[in-house]
């Protein structure tokens, strides 16, 4: 397929899959917009393969899980060795790889997330849950940087990256929590649902929703720390990208901040941001790209020390 046809099937993907992230991508400039939307073509079509389902929708039938994960596998070597793959999400990562610094390290990263959900894998401890968070998210964080023109010698731009996705990441487990739940899966570490006294098959009992809000806000204090160092890094880049950025962060705060506004209610509907709420996250992320660059640390377990977390537990 021509580079024109992979960008619309890419457009149609990113508008049907997630309106929050088509929003902010507007903000890019054209070429990073693309870019970033070629992208998004693949990491969709991946998890919707890997999840049988479409364009984030419910959840299909889970048997088969390592085949498709093997077809994830080898359309994904396809594209990067410049070979048509008759998908054009994956013909996208292809045209990416020929036009970005993008490496096949890096899409290893994001689909050992996918083989953790096939294998029925769940987080027992808090560093589980990041490093899962850092393969499903975090890992496109970089691939993002990397479409961006971020170079693979600037690590410090990279952490912050994939710092971003960290935080998006423990944002939508938080939403998530009843949703997960109802589909047989469950992000919280175990030894947090242990020290509450929550046996995972009761997690969404009445009973239990004081105790897990207070979860739901230990999860926000992790994810504040992860976003407050995404901003610095994103400080390092060109405006508009900067503005993007920023915007699509407040965007997804914005869900985790309701999720603490609700307290026990949040398990109750799937919360949502209006394109009101949207509208107003994209003049705030402009009016914090004109901001000088801060300096700042970032949270103990980011990109490089979650790679090196070569077990789970």
């Amino acid at each position: 397929m021509e580079r024109s046809e992979l960008l619309a099937h890419a457009e149609q993907s990113i508008a049907r899959g997630s309106k929050s992230f088509a929003a902010a991508s507007r903000l890019f400039d054209r070429t990073t917009r693309e870019r970033v939307w070629l992208l998004y073509a693949w990491c969709r079509a991946c998890d919707d393969l890997a999840d049988a389902q479409d364009h984030g929708g419910e959840l299909g039938d889970q048997a088969g899980a390592a085949e498709r994960l093997a077809t994830i596998q080898r359309l994904t070597h396809m594209a990067f060795v410049g070979e048509p793959t008759g998908d054009p999400a994956f013909d996208a990562l292809g045209q990416l790889s020929r036009e970005c610094d993008l490496t096949q390290a890096m899409a290893q990263d994001v689909i050992a997330g996918f083989a953790l959900d096939a294998a029925g894998w769940r987080p027992q401890t808090e560093a589980d849950m990041l490093r899962y968070c850092y393969h499903v998210a975090g890992a496109v964080g970089v691939m993002i940087a990397a479409v961006m023109g971020v170079p693979a010698s600037d690590e410090d731009t990279l952490d912050r990256a994939c710092d971003l996705g960290l935080a998006f990441q423990l944002a939508n487990i938080a939403r998530d929590v009843a949703e997960d739940h109802a589909a047989g899966r469950c992000y919280l570490p175990a030894d947090w649902l242990d020290e509450a006294g929550i046996a995972p098959e009761t997690l969404m009992d009445r009973r239990h929703r004081p105790t897990l809000a207070g979860i739901i806000q230990r999860i926000g204090a992790l994810e504040t720390r992860y976003a407050a160092s995404a901003r610095i890094g994103a400080q390092r880049l060109g405006f508009r990208q900067r503005w993007a950025v920023l915007a699509a962060a407040g965007i997804y705060g914005a869900i985790l901040r309701e999720a603490l506004r609700r307290g026990e209610t949040a398990f109750d509907a799937r919360i949502t941001t209006s394109s009101a709420a949207k509208l107003g996250f994209v003049l705030r992320g402009f009016a914090e790209a004109l901001l000088p660059a801060r300096n700042g640390g970032k949270p103990a377990l980011s990109r490089r020390e979650l790679a090196a977390l070569t077990t789970f537990g």
